[in-house]
């Protein structure tokens, strides 16, 4: 979704399916569990990731590099979900083909 300072990306994850590698939870989306989950679009991964560290979140698992670029699955320190994204080539536009 493009039109204000900042493109909103929308990611459909079923219910059911695990919400990370790191963990056998599952997603649900029923009251008091959210499916909103940021992605944060960072210019350089490694650097981003040292700042977050730094701050008490934890990296879930190796950064990955995926044709549209790398992500790494983080945790904040209570434990939510976020993660950062280094677009390579076209971005998120490589996977909707």
């Amino acid at each position: 979704m493009l039109g204000s300072s900042a493109p909103i990306y929308l990611l459909v994850k079923i219910p059911g399916t695990l919400a990370s590698e790191a963990t056998s939870q599952r997603r649900s989306y029923q009251r008091h569990w959210t499916p909103v989950h940021l992605d944060f679009v960072v210019e350089e991964i490694e650097p981003a990731i040292q700042r977050a560290l730094l701050a008490g979140a934890r990296l879930e698992q190796p950064i990955a590099t995926h044709k549209w670029g790398k992500l790494a699955l983080m945790a904040d320190p209570f434990g939510h979900g976020f993660c950062f994204v280094q677009f390579l080539g076209r971005g998120y536009d490589e996977i909707v083909e």
